[in-house]
């Protein structure tokens, strides 16, 4: 007797997976001429998420959590569509699954872009962060030039796949798990690494002996530049809702006092309070610095705990006393995360002409603070 394999079309519940997948192309169909709606719906979920996630918590972390739902998804098609097919099982369309991953590539960008956009520190090097994310944004609904890349630059839609996954630890596990921002930092660093594999062996491809050699050296490497270009990626959830200098601080109202030029005799006789209101999640507790610097080098560094979850952001304030016997110049307070992110930025410079800056303790407000002065009946003192 002599025994043979079934052929693929009758193995076991393949008619009922025939048929679900037939669904899937129906629904696909029926989506392909309503899919422009789904990035404007994507960023008004971000944008719902933002506001949200500082009155209602769980509904704020609900709609991060449907985000990573569709990720799961998508992975998870992918990896059975492979298992399926090694089986001989019928499975979904190229043009089928390439859309759907489309689909999640837009809700990632355009749910993460009103996160990026309130909390990017525009005069440094964090604008060009964001630049990027609007011009993956922008890829990925011009369907012709997104889908020539996926066919024909796979190594490079790879790596956009990759810097998609990063996007969506980034912004979600602060919101779903309160984790700080540089716990969050960290996975998502490891997440796009790992995700960066595919691209690295479909850029190796036509190496052979020496792809390895090729991938442990590449793998290191952007390992390196994803931690050192870590400080130009924006805190997703953090961004500073007000600022202000001040020579005296009240520190049960928290709030900045008194008014005074920054000569030099100023400063040595009272130093100077350097005022925050940091905006953070409900329940998220971190560490932040107040860093000083004059003329771009880093004089002192002070720690400072923040807790989330007050609309007008977390008051914290430092006092420094002991500038410099010469501190004329330009100074700058980077307000930054523990994982060396940059959460905002005040600059003064000290002078014993009219060229000093004058510490008044008026609140600066910037981010989605500063816009709100714009909107009729908003509350001053928030």
């Amino acid at each position: 007797m002599s025994s043979s394999s079934p052929a693929p079309g009758s193995r076991p519940g393949s008619a009922r997976l025939s048929a679900l997948q037939a669904r899937v192309e129906r629904l696909v169909a029926r989506l392909r001429p309503w899919s422009w709606l789904w990035p404007p719906i994507a960023f008004a979920a971000g944008l719902g998420s933002f506001f949200l996630v500082e009155r209602q918590q769980w509904l704020g972390a609900l709609l991060a959590l449907g985000m990573l739902a569709t990720w799961l998804l998508l992975l998870s098609e992918s990896l059975l569509g492979r298992l399926l097919a090694r089986r001989g099982y019928p499975t979904l369309p190229h043009g089928v699954t390439l859309f759907i991953a489309q689909m999640i590539h837009q809700e990632t960008l355009f749910f993460s872009l009103p996160f990026l956009l309130a909390t990017t520190v525009w005069s440094s090097g964090q604008a060009l962060f964001t630049l990027l994310l609007i011009g993956m944004a922008i890829f990925s609904i011009v369907d012709p030039l997104y889908y020539r890349v996926a066919e024909r630059l796979r190594w490079l839609y790879l790596a956009f796949h990759a810097q998609c996954v990063f996007l969506v630890v980034l912004v979600t596990l602060p919101i779903m798990l309160q984790l700080t921002t540089a716990e969050s930092l960290k996975l998502a660093l490891a997440a796009m690494l790992l995700f960066s594999l595919p691209s690295l062996l479909h850029l190796t491809a036509g190496q052979r002996g020496r792809r390895w050699v090729m991938m442990l050296t590449l793998l290191p490497l952007l390992a390196g530049l994803a931690w050192t270009g870590r400080i130009w990626v924006p805190p997703a959830n953090l961004w500073l809702g007000s600022a202000a200098l001040s020579p005296a601080f009240d520190v049960e109202a928290r709030a900045p006092r008194g008014e005074l030029p920054l000569t030099p005799e100023a400063l040595a006789a009272s130093g100077l309070y350097a005022y925050t209101a940091i905006r953070a999640p409900r329940g998220l507790r971190e560490e932040v610095f107040h860093v000083w610097r004059h003329e771009g080098e880093e004089v002192d560094r002070i720690p400072l705990t923040i807790e989330g979850g007050r609309e007008a952001g977390y008051r914290a304030w430092s006092h420094k006393q002991n500038f410099p016997s010469r501190p004329e110049g330009r100074w700058r307070i980077d307000v930054m995360t523990d994982g060396g992110q940059r959460i905002g930025v005040l600059r003064f410079r000290v002078a014993e002409d009219e060229h000093a800056t004058l510490a008044d303790g008026s609140e600066l407000l910037r981010g989605i603070q500063g816009l709100r002065r714009l909107v009729p009946g908003s509350r001053e003192g928030e």
